[in-house]
């Protein structure tokens, strides 16, 4: 087998099968005792497709393309993108989750647009997630592409598989972390990566 096409199939997957989602959707409304025929319900199943789409773009792409570009910098200080809005979707349940990520590096020489970072969150969190796996994703990716000396990711989000079904906890904000490199080991640097965070961002609303 020719296994450069078969590395460029893994990176590059089939895009997303519109019509097959149609007829799922379509399937569902009916389960659910619905007409999917009737005018209000007629052209769901392809908006839904088209949405779905959108929303789970990251699954055909590598979001860490986007820390390939660095440039050369002796600057040793931290590199902090602070409220980075996302929408993912818990895979658990398939319904949305919200939120902003605060993304920080302590550069070794290389540095990058803060542009990318924002596309790195946005990256991993269209398709299916976890927030604990979103979280980590980022930082490691920081680590492994940049090698700085300490990357962090910190994510505040709102779920309504748990707002609008089952607990029905209204107002619960999801926290985690990740703290790789100088930050997972220094005490006083943990320290200054979080009041950076925290400083002034303000509560999920």
């Amino acid at each position: 087998m020719d296994h450069t096409h078969e590395e460029s199939a893994e990176m590059n997957p089939a895009p997303v099968d519109k019509p097959r989602i149609e007829r799922a959707v379509r399937e569902i409304l009916l389960a659910i005792g619905e007409n999917p025929d009737r005018e209000g319900l007629v052209k769901t199943p392809n908006r839904i497709a088209r949405s779905y789409a959108e929303l789970m773009a990251g699954l055909h792409d590598d979001p860490r393309r986007h820390l390939k570009t660095v440039f050369t910098e002796r600057y040793d200080e931290v590199v902090l993108l602070r409220d980075i809005e996302f929408h993912s979707m818990c895979e658990h349940h398939l319904l949305p989750f919200t939120g902003r990520a605060h993304v920080a590096y302590l550069p070794d020489g290389k540095v990058v647009g803060l542009s990318k970072l924002a596309r790195l969150v946005e990256g991993y969190a269209r398709r299916p997630q976890l927030q604990e796996r979103l979280t980590t994703q980022i930082a490691d990716a920081l680590m492994d592409e940049l090698n700085p000396i300490g990357a962090a990711c910190i994510i505040e989000a709102v779920h309504t598989c748990m707002t609008i079904r089952g607990a029905k906890k209204h107002g619960s904000t999801m926290v985690t972390s990740a703290l790789r490199g100088i930050f997972q080991e220094n005490h006083s640097s943990r320290s200054e990566i979080m009041s950076l965070m925290y400083g002034s961002s303000h509560p999920i609303r």
